[in-house]
């Protein structure tokens, strides 16, 4: 796919990005970027802590960025993938490359000075700690 054929994609999921945050007051994604694509994402919630788990196959660690500025964290990057024609046509290509970025705006239980990313196997983990006043505390109930 070509950038032009992106755009109104990212455009329809800005939207209904938009949607979500207005309907159920969930935290902002945002894909405002001249990007090539949009990697995967999943975002776990525990007591302690927000993990988020991109999916970044064939990538080095020196090209992908983790920024966190006024409480948007950003992920960003550039995968290249290298173009050996063999002896034929390339028939389909779904393998993305080029630009990409995710920004998601971080909820005030996370604290911005206890984030860590870690990337293996061509996933990038961003772990999130909540603040301390944030987590649930547990009351023992005393039976009299």
């Amino acid at each position: 796919m070509t950038s032009l054929m992106i755009r109104p994609m990212m455009n329809r999921w800005n939207e209904l990005d938009r949607l979500f945050e207005n309907i159920w007051g969930t935290p902002a994604l945002r894909t405002e970027c001249d990007c090539d694509f949009s990697p995967r994402v999943n975002i776990e919630e525990t007591n302690d802590h927000l993990l988020l788990t991109f999916e970044l196959p064939g990538m080095d660690k020196k090209d992908i960025k983790v920024q966190v500025k006024d409480r948007v964290l950003t992920v960003s990057g550039k995968r290249e993938l290298k173009n050996e024609t063999k002896e034929g046509n390339t028939v389909r290509s779904e393998i993305w490359s080029g630009l990409f970025s995710r920004s998601f705006t971080l909820p005030e239980s996370i604290n911005p000075e206890k984030i860590a990313a870690d990337y293996k196997n061509g996933l990038l983990e961003v772990r999130m700690d909540k603040l301390e006043e944030v987590k649930p505390k547990e009351i023992e109930v005393k039976v009299s």
